[in-house]
């Protein structure tokens, strides 16, 4: 089935729904980071290789956005790790559908992180593989994948990417 030609509409929402994904993130206003997806969803964080070769051994998997809220909370209450702060960038994205229904998006990022000394650095570079969905008239992420390229984390890996 061909794809069917997006809107400039769609490719607005689409891209504002993405811009206010990492705006949350780097905001640090984490507790309505699980509000972007859909109940029943699928996040994770998996190396290159892994998604390359099959392997679905991710760094941060979630099914749900339950689990998303209890990863915030864990985040909020037993986690410790030293104070970081996140600045992403993203590329423009490459948007498709089939059903004018469920878009399948792909964009690159590059996330900064800023400690507590104040020193910033290159913390983690890769893509978003993406299917949305609108869910009670709002676009929201079904699946989101951050697909990361960096071979090495530098610290224990609890907030999004």
């Amino acid at each position: 089935m061909p794809n069917i030609p997006l809107t400039i509409e769609l490719k607005s929402e689409v891209e504002q729904l993405l811009n206010s994904y990492v705006q949350c993130i780097d905001d640090d206003d984490l507790e309505h980071w699980p509000d972007f997806f859909t109940e029943d969803c699928l996040y994770q964080i998996i190396p290159r290789e892994n998604h390359e070769i099959g392997l679905p051994t991710a760094v941060i998997w979630c099914d749900s956005r339950g689990m998303l809220a209890d990863r915030v909370t864990a985040l909020r209450h037993a986690n410790v790790y030293q104070v970081q702060w996140y600045r992403h960038i993203i590329s423009n994205p490459m948007i498709s559908t089939e059903d004018g229904e469920t878009f399948h998006v792909q964009s690159n990022y590059a996330v900064f992180k800023t400690c507590n000394d104040g020193e910033s650095s290159v913390y983690n570079v890769g893509r978003y593989v993406d299917e949305i969905v609108r869910d009670e008239g709002v676009l929201k992420f079904k699946k989101r994948s951050a697909i990361y390229d960096t071979h090495r984390i530098t610290t224990l890996m609890v907030i999004p990417i």
